[in-house]
C-alpha cells in the first residue's frame, strides 16, 4: 500500500502544510484504531485515508482525516494534498467527489496543477471570549466568533498582523480551553503584500500545536473578511514557520480555497 507526503497550499517542497495521503485497496476502511496509529506515525498535521466508492454513489471516494490524536470532520489541506495525488495518478476527470463526514465535497484540477476545494461556508457566530483563552493567547481580542459545527473553532481578530506574527501561546491551556482550535487574523499589514489578510492556527487539544496552513480555518476566514473588505475573491497567508497562500471565492453557502501542491515522498506503507 502507497503512502505521500504532500506539502499542500504551495508550489515549493519543505513549505506549506504537509500531509499523509493514503489510498486503501478495497471498499472500506480498515479499524479506527489502525488509521489513528498510522497517522501518528506519519505525524502531520492530518493523514488522509480514502477508498473508492461503487458506481452510482453520492460521491467518487470515501475520505477520513486523522490528526495525531483524533479524528477530525473537516479538513483543507489533506483534502487538497489528496486531489493532487489523484490528479497525478489520472484519477480526476473534471471535478471528483468525496464523501466526508462534512458531506460531499468536491475538488477540481486546472492543467497548471491548481486545485480548487469546494468547501462548506462556516456558519459565523459572535460569542463571548472566555478570559483564560485570552490570557492563554496572550492578546486582547477585537471580535471573537465560533465557527459551528464542522470546525468548531474559535476566530479571534486582533489589531494588525504583527500581533498575529508575534503570538507565542500557553499551548497547554489553549489545549484545555477549545474543543479543536483557535484561528487568529488579522488585516494584511501593507496593500500589494500578495494577500488580503494574514491568520495562524492553534489546535493543540487535537494534537496540533500549530498548523502550518489550515484549509478549513479559510472556510471561516472568507466569510469573515469577504464581508469586511466587500470583496468575494481573496488570498490568506497563514504565517506559520512554514507559511502557505489560499485562494478563495465566497459563493454564499459554499466556499472555494484554491492551491497548488507538491509531492515530498512516496513510499510503500508496510504494515
Amino acid at each position: 500500500m502507497r503512502i505521500r507526503i504532500v506539502d499542500a497550499f504551495t508550489d515549493r517542497p519543505f513549505t506549506g502544510a504537509p500531509a499523509g495521503v493514503v489510498v486503501l485497496d478495497g471498499d472500506g476502511f480498515p479499524p479506527d484504531q489502525w488509521m489513528q496509529r498510522v497517522a501518528a506515525e506519519v505525524n502531520h498535521a492530518e493523514t488522509a485515508f480514502l477508498h473508492r466508492l461503487p458506481a452510482g454513489s453520492a460521491a467518487d471516494w470515501a475520505l477520513r482525516w486523522f490528526t495525531p490524536a483524533a479524528e477530525v470532520a473537516l479538513c483543507g489541506h489533506a483534502t487538497l494534498a489528496t486531489s493532487h495525488v489523484l490528479d497525478r495518478a489520472g484519477l480526476i476527470g473534471g471535478w471528483v467527489g468525496y464523501q466526508t463526514r462534512s458531506g460531499v465535497l468536491t475538488a477540481s484540477a486546472d492543467s497548471d496543477g491548481l486545485i480548487t476545494l469546494d468547501f462548506p461556508t462556516a456558519p459565523l457566530s459572535r460569542v463571548e471570549p472566555d478570559p483564560e483563552l485570552i490570557a492563554a493567547l496572550g492578546v486582547t481580542p477585537l471580535t471573537v466568533l465560533h465557527t459551528g459545527p464542522f470546525t468548531d473553532d474559535l476566530l479571534f481578530e486582533v489589531a494588525d498582523e504583527n500581533t498575529v506574527r508575534g503570538l507565542d501561546p500557553d499551548l497547554r491551556a489553549v489545549a484545555r480551553l477549545t474543543r479543536r482550535g483557535v484561528i487568529v487574523t488579522a488585516l494584511a499589514a501593507e496593500h500589494g503584500s500578495g494577500y488580503d489578510f494574514v491568520s495562524r492556527f492553534f489546535a493543540p487539544a487535537v494534537g496540533v500545536d500549530e498548523d502550518p496552513v489550515t484549509g478549513s480555518a479559510h472556510t471561516a476566514l472568507t466569510p469573515f473578511w469577504a464581508a469586511r473588505l466587500d470583496r468575494t475573491e481573496l488570498t490568506g497567508y497563514q504565517a506559520s514557520r512554514r507559511g502557505g497562500h489560499v485562494r478563495v471565492a465566497l459563493h454564499g453557502d459554499r466556499t472555494h480555497l484554491s492551491g497548488h501542491a507538491v509531492t515530498t515522498i512516496d513510499g510503500d506503507l508496510l504494515v
